[in-house]
C-alpha cells in the first residue's frame, strides 16, 4: 500500500502560516492573578459581545473571595450553569462551615473547589486565554478566581439540535431510521451504540483558525491498518484554513485526486453505514456541524452499494444490486447508444422500428446530437430546479415542467418522441445510485460520451469506455487502488461486489484494508451452524 501526498496542501500551507503568524497573539498571553484585569481584557477581546455572560460572585467566610463565572448564552445549559456550578458554591450545603474555613485559610482555592464545591464529573484547568476563548465559545462555563493564574473549565454543553431523525438521503425500506444530526457528541454516540468495543478509538482534533471546528477520527484499533491512520491524520494536520463548514471542505482538501468526476471519500448520514465501514478496517472522520460523516479510503464499489443490501437475503440483495447495475450502465450510456445507432448504426434495428423512428425525425429539424443534448439540459435544469424550490412545490413544478414541456416539443416538432422516452428511462435510471455524488459524475460524463457518439458512432464509445476505465484504474484513494477488488482482481474479496453472497460465506475482511485481522467471523463455526 503506498500513500500519495498532497503537493497542493503544502503550497497553499506556507502562506496561509505567514498570514496566521501576522495575526495579533493576544489570545496565547497566560491567565493574570488580577481577576478584574482578566475580565477587562476579556470584554475587551469579545467586544462586549451581549451573549457573552459574566457573573462575578463572592464565596468563603464573609465573601472574601471573588470568582467569575463566563459562558456563552445560547451554547449552554443553563441548569447546568445554575444548579451544578451557582448552587454548588454560593447556596448548596457542599459549601459548608469546613470549606469555607479551608478558602479562607488556604492558598489553592482553585484545587478546594474542584474538591469539595463542583459535582460536575467532565472540568479541567486552563491557564492561557487562547484555551479559554476556545472553551468560551464552545458552549463551556469558565471559572476565575481572583488571586490564581489558573481557570477551571467546567462541561456545560447544552445547545439545541435537529435530534435523531430518519436521513433524507439515504432511505431504506428494512433498515434502521436513525440518521446523524450536526452534533458532532451525537454522531459519535450513534456509532458507539453500534459497536460497543473497547477497541473503538476516538481522536479528536479542532481545524479552522477562526472556526475551530471539532473534527474526530474514529478507527477500530487492530483492525483499521495502522500506517492509513498515520496518513490521515498527517492529511488532516496539513489542512490551514480559516474556517470549516461543512464536510465537504475536509472532504476536497484531503482527497488524492482533484481533477477527476468521480468521488474518492466516501460520505453518509446512516451510523449503520459507517459501523459497517469501521468493521471493514476503513477510517471514519466525523465533523461536527454537519450529519455527513466521511469514510476513507473509498472504493468504487462502494458507491453502489446500499444498506439494505445487507439486510435482505443474499438472493434478493444480489437481484436489486443487478438491477441497480444496469440502471447505470443506462444512465451513463442510455442517450450516447441512442445516439449512435439512430446516425451511423441503423442497420442494428429492426426495419419496422427504423422506418417508425424515420417517421417521427421526418419533421424534427436537428440531428440526434442536438436533439439528446437539448433533453439533457432541459431535464437536468428542471431536477436543480426541483431541488432548490420549496418541498411542497418542487416535486409538482418537476413533473409538470417535464410533462408539459415533453409533450409540447413533440407536438411542436422540436423533439422526437423516442427522444423523449430514451431522456426519460435515462433519467429515471440515475436515481437507482444510492450515492448522490456517483450520481453527479455519471451524469456529467454522459454528455462527453454523447459527443463521442456523436463523431464517431459506437467505436466514439467504445474509445470512451476505455478510457473512462483505464481512468478508473488509475485512481486511488488513501492508497488503496480505486477499483479494488477488481483490478487489481481479489477473488476473495469478491464475495461483496457484483453480487452478495450469504454472511456465513464472507468470513474475511478485504484484504488491501487489513494485513493482521482479516478474519471477521470463524468458518468453522459458520459451517457448522449451516449443517
Amino acid at each position: 500500500m503506498r500513500f500519495r501526498k498532497r503537493s497542493p496542501l503544502n503550497k497553499v500551507k506556507k502562506s496561509q502560516v505567514q498570514h496566521s503568524k501576522s495575526q495579533p497573539a493576544d489570545s496565547e498571553e497566560s491567565i493574570s492573578a488580577s481577576l478584574g484585569q482578566n475580565l477587562q481584557q476579556i470584554r475587551q477581546t469579545v467586544g462586549n459581545s451581549t451573549d457573552i455572560i459574566i457573573r462575578e460572585v463572592r464565596i468563603g467566610k464573609d465573601g472574601g473571595q471573588i470568582i467569575a463565572i463566563l459562558y456563552t448564552d445560547g451554547l449552554v445549559d443553563k441548569n447546568i450553569v445554575s444548579d451544578f456550578i451557582m448552587k454548588s458554591m454560593m447556596l448548596d450545603s457542599s459549601l459548608s462551615e469546613d470549606v469555607n474555613r479551608r478558602i479562607q485559610i488556604s492558598s489553592n482555592v482553585l484545587q478546594i473547589l474542584k474538591d469539595y464545591a463542583l459535582t460536575i464529573g467532565d472540568i479541567r484547568d486552563i491557564t492561557d486565554f487562547e484555551t479559554l476563548y476556545n472553551a468560551l465559545l464552545s458552549g463551556d462555563a469558565i471559572i476565575l478566581i481572583d488571586g490564581e493564574t489558573k481557570g477551571i473549565v467546567v462541561s456545560a454543553r447544552g445547545w439545541k439540535d435537529r435530534g435523531v431523525t430518519e436521513p433524507a438521503s439515504e432511505n431504506v425500506i428494512r433498515g434502521p431510521r436513525e440518521g446523524f444530526s450536526e452534533t458532532l457528541g451525537t454522531n459519535t454516540a450513534l456509532i458507539r451504540r453500534k459497536i460497543k468495543d473497547p477497541n473503538l478509538w476516538l481522536e479528536t482534533k479542532q481545524i479552522g483558525r477562526v472556526t475551530k471546528t471539532d473534527v474526530a477520527v474514529m478507527y477500530i484499533k487492530g483492525i483499521a491498518n495502522h500506517k492509513l491512520v498515520e496518513e490521515v491524520h498527517e492529511r488532516l494536520n496539513r489542512i490551514d484554513i480559516d474556517g470549516i463548514l461543512e464536510s465537504g471542505y475536509i472532504e476536497e482538501l484531503i482527497q488524492d485526486e482533484t481533477f477527476t468526476p468521480f468521488p474518492t471519500v466516501y460520505n453518509s448520514e446512516r451510523p449503520d453505514v459507517i459501523a459497517a465501514e469501521l468493521l471493514e478496517g476503513k477510517i471514519a472522520i466525523v465533523i461536527d456541524g454537519t450529519p455527513f460523516v466521511l469514510v476513507v479510503p473509498a472504493l468504487f464499489v462502494s458507491f453502489l452499494h446500499s444498506a439494505e443490501d445487507y439486510y435482505q437475503r443474499a438472493d434478493i440483495s444480489s437481484f436489486i444490486r443487478i438491477i441497480r447495475y444496469a440502471g447505470v450502465f443506462i444512465s451513463l450510456l442510455g442517450p450516447s447508444l441512442y445516439v449512435a445507432i439512430t446516425t451511423f448504426h441503423q442497420e442494428m434495428l429492426p426495419t419496422s422500428l427504423l422506418i417508425g423512428l424515420a417517421a417521427q425525425r421526418e419533421a424534427v429539424p436537428f440531428p440526434a446530437f442536438i436533439e439528446a443534448l437539448m433533453m439533457e439540459m432541459t431535464f437536468e435544469i428542471l431536477r436543480e430546479a426541483g431541488v432548490r424550490m420549496p418541498k411542497y412545490i418542487g416535486a409538482a413544478v418537476s413533473i409538470v415542467g417535464t410533462l408539459v414541456i415533453g409533450q409540447a416539443a413533440v407536438e411542436a416538432g422540436i423533439i422526437s418522441a423516442a427522444m423523449v422516452i430514451v431522456v426519460s428511462i435515462t433519467a429515471i435510471s440515475s436515481f437507482v445510485l444510492p450515492a448522490y455524488n456517483m450520481a453527479i459524475a455519471f451524469r456529467m460524463l454522459r454528455f462527453p460520451l454523447m459527443g463521442l457518439a456523436a463523431s464517431f458512432g459506437l467505436y466514439g464509445i467504445i474509445v470512451g469506455g476505455i478510457a473512462l476505465i483505464l481512468h478508473l484504474c488509475s485512481l486511488r484513494s488513501f492508497g488503496v487502488p480505486y477499483m479494488s477488488p477488481l483490478a487489481p482482481l481479489i477473488p476473495a474479496d469478491n464475495k461483496d461486489t457484483l453480487i452478495r453472497l450469504p454472511h456465513w460465506m464472507m468470513v474475511s475482511r478485504p484484504r488491501l484494508l487489513n494485513q493482521k485481522n482479516v478474519n471477521r467471523q470463524n468458518n468453522a463455526s459458520s459451517r457448522k451452524s449451516r449443517e
